[in-house]
């Protein structure tokens, strides 16, 4: 072997460079990564707020009327700041003690399209709904959308529900 080559071989000037641009694209990857991740954990932070919001708002209420609504759905819309709150449904659903162990729609009402038919059986958890009394149920869907990686992810909903009772009358009534 020339001495050219065997002075190439031996040199070692430049491997850091070379070591870097190899795991250069996986940290930087790590690195997005994690900020989208948390992005996507605090949002879905703030959609459980919004579940947990709604259903104490309107908990506290003696009756709610189509205003008393609208001004629930926009202060819990405002939670969900800096996310845009485009496809977010906030449903509000009274649900009456059937009698027999389970629930029923009293009235149900939705941000956006319809909410559940007057008396749906519903499903409650174990020691949530008072024996002759009612609950309020408060849930939240949104799709979330990552600026960066909606063409990777695409679009993941993010659900949360949250139970009230409530706490002026035995029954909210709708008006």
């Amino acid at each position: 072997m020339s001495g050219r080559c065997k002075r190439l071989l031996a040199n070692r000037e430049g491997v850091a460079a070379v070591e870097f641009a190899m795991i250069a694209p996986v940290l930087i990857a790590m690195f997005f990564g994690t900020i989208e991740l948390s992005s996507m954990l605090q949002c879905a932070s703030d959609v459980k707020l919004m579940a947990g919001t709604a259903a104490d708002l309107t908990a506290q209420a003696s009756q709610i009327a189509n205003s008393d609504e609208s001004n629930i759905f926009a202060a819990v819309n405002t939670i969900l700041y800096p996310y845009p709150t485009t496809g977010c449904r906030i449903t509000l659903t009274s649900i009456v003690d059937d009698g027999h162990g389970g629930g029923k729609v009293a009235w149900s009402d939705s941000s956006s399209g319809a909410g559940y038919a007057v008396n749906t059986p519903m499903t409650v958890p174990a020691g949530v709904l008072p024996a002759g009394g009612s609950v309020i149920l408060a849930e939240v869907s949104y799709p979330y959308q990552s600026p960066t990686t909606v063409q990777v992810a695409g679009t993941i909903t993010l659900t949360r529900s949250a139970y009230s009772t409530p706490r002026t009358v035995t029954q909210i009534p709708r008006v």
